[in-house]
């Protein structure tokens, strides 16, 4: 639900609050970017079972998982700067004609819609595949997904730096 919430804001209000600060999409793509890389990389890098055991023998109550919804879990973990960097380019590049603009925050409730099924149906099953493939496929899996979300960030970064040196 968080991150329902978050992608839709994002995008109908994200242009505006840009507008206000007087930060433009190309910025915005660069320095989302930037943090993509940042966290793709330190992902890439992480040991893997230094930081599992540490967080494997903690007491978990049910305050601590509701405190940990939003933050980390929905921001910057699973809507990060990426994702909300396209849905603000998404927003501002929607028509401004009413008819046509309704039809487009439409489209944009049924996108986030899915991909916030697709999220939680991911987090309800991650116990069961991780159990399922072991632990070296975790990781290679871990270490494929951090090269890609790597890879993700250079062409978000990518796309707002061309835009910007047309600029020039």
């Amino acid at each position: 639900m968080n991150s329902f919430i978050l992608l839709i804001a994002s995008f109908l209000v994200g242009t505006h609050i840009l507008a206000f600060f007087g930060i433009s999409i190309p910025v915005v793509q660069v320095g989302g970017g930037l943090i993509v890389i940042a966290n793709g990389w330190a992902m890439l890098k992480r040991k893997d079972e230094d930081d599992r055991q540490g967080e494997m023998g903690k007491n978990v109550n049910l305050q601590t998982i509701f405190q940990s919804a939003f933050f980390p879990l929905t921001l910057p973990l699973t809507v990060g700067p990426g994702s909300i960097s396209v849905a603000i380019t998404l927003g501002a590049n929607e028509p401004q004609h009413l008819g046509p603009n309704l039809w487009v925050i439409f489209e944009a409730v049924i996108g986030c819609a899915i991909v916030a099924l697709s999220i939680f149906l991911c987090y309800g099953f991650a116990d069961r595949l991780a159990a399922a493939i072991g632990q070296n496929a975790m990781n290679i899996i871990l270490r494929l997904s951090s090269f890609l979300l790597v890879c993700i960030g250079v062409q978000i970064l990518w796309n707002g730096a061309s835009a910007l040196l047309r600029s020039l």
